[in-house]
């Protein structure tokens, strides 16, 4: 098939990855290049070379407006808007077979557009205003939304879900992730460094524990790295960087222990996933959906409670490392997630009334 993937163009799809959300695409343009599909990749100019990329905008908007000024920002928005608009046109314009919609932006969810192009669109986030109305209105037999969980799908659709919805669990290619049948005693959270990803009560929790903790990712929040995690290192808690994920698997496959701490409605997790592939198992917040993906490899506490982080550390260690695992085996890998792309694609693409019914 000749497909469209239109991403998020806040950052570079590329690694390292800044989040999820570019991990998501870029796994998803690799994969179905990997099995012969014409695939070009809708992101920002800077993403990475190996795809053919159409670029929606020169660089990624993370550049141009920076964290401290893009938020609520108008002439983001008219940026956006432009780069999308002329996007969305030369999509239909391509002869693409379907478009899988990752951006989270409006334009490309438009019925006189999923007309044009069978489109199946992923959300990635809980519901928002700017957003949630133009999702409402978008079911149509020429387009597929997706969410990642089961919790996600009935926060979009607390009523219920029309047909055209269903839930996609994320995947993983587990080579990228190799599993080790031991650790080395010291826990590892990784993720973006952000106050909804609460990397300071993975550090706080670890400490009250007595376990070492090295933290990963990029600083995408540099006021409350200042205020929040900075002064926690030290003591055996420490900051490794923003790692590639070669890299990264390599220092989960060290570790004997996942923090995951959420401090809000996360819709999958796709970090606790890449972890548990490795033979971690896991301690975290109980937000969204972490115990639909974590389930038996980890032990939960309340959000923001970090003596009981602090104990579900100490318990989830002793989770048999082949426990995650066989989770991640069972329900998460990169061909059961594609296989359900394929299969939604042929329906999007067929008959407009047997999609519906599909």
């Amino acid at each position: 098939m000749r497909i469209a993937i239109l991403a998020h163009v806040r950052q570079r799809i590329a690694q390292p990855f800044a989040g999820g959300m570019e991990s998501h695409c870029w796994y998803l343009a690799a994969g179905l290049q990997d099995r012969g599909h014409d695939v070009v990749l809708f992101a920002s100019g800077d993403s990475d070379p190996r795809f053919l990329i159409d670029p929606v905008l020169a660089e990624h908007y993370e550049r141009t407006f920076p964290w401290a000024e893009h938020r609520g920002s108008a002439p983001l928005i008219a940026h956006l808007d432009a780069g999308y608009a002329a996007a969305c046109d030369r999509i239909a314009a391509g002869g693409f077979d379907v478009v899988h919609n990752n951006s989270l932006h409006r334009f490309p969810l438009e019925q006189r557009r999923t007309a044009m192009a069978p489109t199946v669109t992923s959300l990635h986030v809980p519901p928002y205003d700017a957003l949630y109305w133009f999702v409402a209105a978008s079911p149509a037999p020429r387009h597929r939304l997706t969410v990642t969980s089961s919790r996600q799908l009935a926060a979009w659709w607390p009523q219920g879900a029309p047909p055209e919805i269903s839930v996609l669990h994320n995947g993983i290619d587990v080579a990228r992730w190799p599993f080790t049948s031991r650790g080395y005693g010291s826990a590892m959270w990784c993720g973006r460094i952000t106050p909804n990803k609460g990397p300071h009560f993975a550090a706080a929790a670890a400490r009250r524990a007595g376990m070492a903790l090295t933290l990963f990712g990029a600083i995408e929040d540099p006021d409350y790295w200042r205020a929040e995690v900075e002064p926690l290192l030290g003591g055996g808690i420490a900051y490794g960087g923003h790692l590639d994920g070669e890299a990264l698997a390599a220092e989960l496959g060290r570790a004997s222990l996942f923090v995951f701490t959420p401090c809000w409605d996360e819709p999958f997790g796709l970090v606790a996933a890449e972890a548990m592939a490795c033979g971690l198992p896991v301690a975290a917040f109980d937000m969204g959906a972490a115990r639909e993906v974590i389930g038996e490899a980890g032990v939960f506490a309340p959000a923001g409670d970090v003596p009981a982080l602090a104990d579900a550390m100490r318990a989830a260690i002793e989770i048999p490392r082949d426990v995650p695992r066989d989770r991640v085996m069972r329900l998460f890998t990169r061909d059961r997630w594609l296989d359900r792309c394929e299969s939604l694609y042929r329906e999007v693409a067929r008959d407009p009334d047997a999609a519906v019914a599909a």
